[in-house]
Order: C-alpha cells, then structure tokens, then sequence
C-alpha cells in the first residue's frame, strides 16, 4: 500500500478525478453534505491518499494557515472502511507535517469520528459546534 503525497499541481488528472469522486461519493453521496464541496485550500494543500486499481480509497488534505507551524488536516475519507487506512494517511500527515517543522494539526472531527481520532493521538480542543449541518468538535494533535 503506498501513500502518495502531492501538492495539487503535482498531481495528474486520473489521480485529481479519482479524488474528487471519493470526495463526492462520501460527503455528498454518502453523508449528503449540501454545501460546495470543493474551494480554493485545494490549490494550497498537500493531497494525501491511497490507491487501489487506480482508485482513490482513502484521502486527507493537509494545509498551513493560522499561526507559524499549525497545519490543517481535512476531507479525511476511507472508503473501505475498517482496515487501518485512515490511520495510515493521519501518520503520513503527521510525517510530513515533521518534516516541514510543524508544531501541531487541527482538525474538525465530526463527532461520530472522535474517537477514532483520539486514538490517533488527537485531543478534543473545543465545545460541540454545527459545520455542514452535522455535529463537530476541533481537535488537536501536539508533534
């Protein structure tokens, strides 16, 4: 399994198109997520994923903004649920976010994921909060 890790315009377009249809089956398939899916952060973020036969399995954006050496972790997917992928592409994020002298990673879990997240190491940051009319608290993880 290779994690693959590139900055949007480092990646080709059968890897873009499979990236937007993992987004697209799981927030607004899946989760029916109606607001735009898609914004600029794409452009300034680092795309790590997951391939199997050419498809995206699991994916997370990685972007700096706020205060020198936080990173944001977001858009995090599997869609083969229950095998350690999710776990892989938050320790490649926090890998990487390492090698650039990150300080810390936020997140925005949504509350049914939390734990999956603390036991990745992340800690709850903030109160219960509505994005995307589902219920979230932001999380941290120290480096």
């Amino acid at each position: 399994m290779k994690i693959h890790k590139k900055a949007f315009d480092e990646l080709t377009l059968g890897e873009l198109f499979e990236i937007v249809r993992a987004r697209f089956d799981v927030f607004v398939g899946e989760q029916h997520i109606l607001e735009p899916e898609y914004d600029d952060i794409d452009y300034k973020s680092i795309h790590v994923f997951i391939l199997d036969a050419d498809k995206v399995i699991a994916y997370a954006r990685l972007f700096q903004e706020g205060a020198p050496g936080e990173w944001h972790l977001g858009r995090m997917l599997t869609t083969s649920r229950k095998q350690g992928l999710g776990t892989a592409i938050i320790e490649s994020a926090k890998e990487y976010v390492r090698s650039q002298g990150g300080e810390r990673i936020l997140l925005h879990s949504q509350l049914h994921a939390q734990g999956f997240y603390e036991r990745n190491g992340f800690k709850v940051c903030s109160d219960v909060f509505e994005e995307a009319g589902i219920p979230h608290v932001q999380m941290i993880y120290e480096i």
